[in-house]
């Protein structure tokens, strides 16, 4: 009974991934560009500044995400509506945080974004330093 139990749990958790799958249709835009020209390059130069929220690693005019083509589709029927592209960036924002933007503002939950690098940078240099000093030391102690 033990093991029918175990077996029928295992099949529930590998056959999850599957059911969770997206079966709705793409939204309209999420797949075709706008007709004017001018709309479309202004949609695609901001679809390039905002990070899809699946990959991470890709921009929503990059990805093949559920999620990113519907953002593409919101962001190509504001841009049709004649809205303006720092209005829709900030609604997306408001929306999803500041992290589907690739450029952050700096703001105290972006802080450590912006400098941390700096910090582990001056870290690593007075952590090396202080190893060459002592370096230094116990060679001339030798000597």
């Amino acid at each position: 009974m033990r093991v029918r139990l175990f077996l029928l749990a295992m099949l529930a958790l590998f056959a999850a991934p599957g059911v969770a799958q997206d079966r709705l249709p793409p939204a309209p835009y999420a797949y075709q560009q706008l007709r004017d020209p001018a709309q479309e390059a202004k949609a695609k130069e901001l679809m390039e500044t905002l990070r899809c929220l699946v990959c991470q690693g890709q921009s929503i005019a990059d990805s093949d995400a559920p999620l990113a083509g519907d953002m593409r589709h919101e962001v190509r029927t504001k841009i049709a509506a004649g809205e303006d592209p720092d209005a829709i960036r900030k609604w997306l924002v408001a929306r999803y945080g500041n992290w589907v933007s690739y450029d952050p503002p700096l703001d105290a939950a972006t802080m450590l974004l912006w400098f941390g690098p700096l910090l582990f940078f001056i870290l690593g240099g007075w952590f090396a330093f202080g190893r060459f000093r002592r370096g230094g030391v116990e060679e001339e102690a030798e000597g």
